[in-house]
């Protein structure tokens, strides 16, 4: 039995998933989570074999989620299961120890597929995730890979306006670690200031929209 842990903030969508993995012989959903630090509390407490993991949560970030996780229980294995179809977050959640990433948009038997492929071990995409890191390398749009997972993070949270206090307490880092992180990020993205950074993470795609006017 492939014992499931789901962390998706968002309840209709857990349910959906529990339907469909407890419907399948040898799966099982056996724990639920809405924040990353739910998901942390459930792999504390062991007996959970894949984590199926959505990377944009209200509280806390997937990303940060799954290292996290992984620091508690090397064992575990992580799906992602995503909205974000860009190469940025793809790689950083791989970085972050994910072994598999799939869409959305992904056949419910794709899911099943996946977490049984994860759970042996090996690594799987969804066919539009393929294209999608291959398109990036091909046109050398690998900006973002310059980062670390925690980088990653710490950018697409101040992207969307979370100011560094609220971006520490949802990481659990000190405030001056968070903005030791945003100066080293600025370094290494070669942005001189918020403006500019903000440029950055519209054009690859870290917010739920793009200011193309100034990008």
């Amino acid at each position: 039995m492939i014992r499931i842990l789901l962390l998706d903030d968002h309840a209709v969508v857990r349910t959906g998933y529990r339907r469909l993995i407890d419907a399948e012989d040898g799966l099982q959903v056996v724990a639920e989570a809405a924040t990353a630090d739910e998901a942390y509390c459930c792999v504390q407490q062991g007996g959970i074999d894949v984590a199926v993991v959505d990377l944009s949560l209200r509280k806390g970030s997937g990303v940060e989620a799954i290292r996290r996780m992984l620091s508690r229980d090397p064992s575990l294995k992580v799906l992602v299961l995503s909205m974000h179809d860009n190469a940025g977050f793809v790689t950083q959640a791989m970085r972050a120890g994910a072994l598999g990433y799939l869409t959305k948009s992904s056949e419910p038997a794709e899911m099943l597929s996946a977490i049984r492929m994860v759970a042996k071990g090996r690594r799987i995409l969804s066919a539009d995730i393929a294209q999608v890191l291959a398109s990036a390398t091909l046109d050398g749009d690998q900006l973002l890979n310059r980062l670390t997972p925690r980088e990653f993070e710490v950018l697409r949270m101040a992207a969307t306006g979370e100011p560094a206090s609220l971006i520490a307490d949802q990481m659990h880092l000190s405030h001056k670690t968070i903005l030791n992180h945003l100066s080293a990020i600025r370094q290494k993205l070669d942005a001189e200031n918020d403006f500019k950074l903000f440029r950055v993470a519209a054009r690859h795609g870290l917010v739920d929209f793009a200011v193309e006017a100034y990008c």
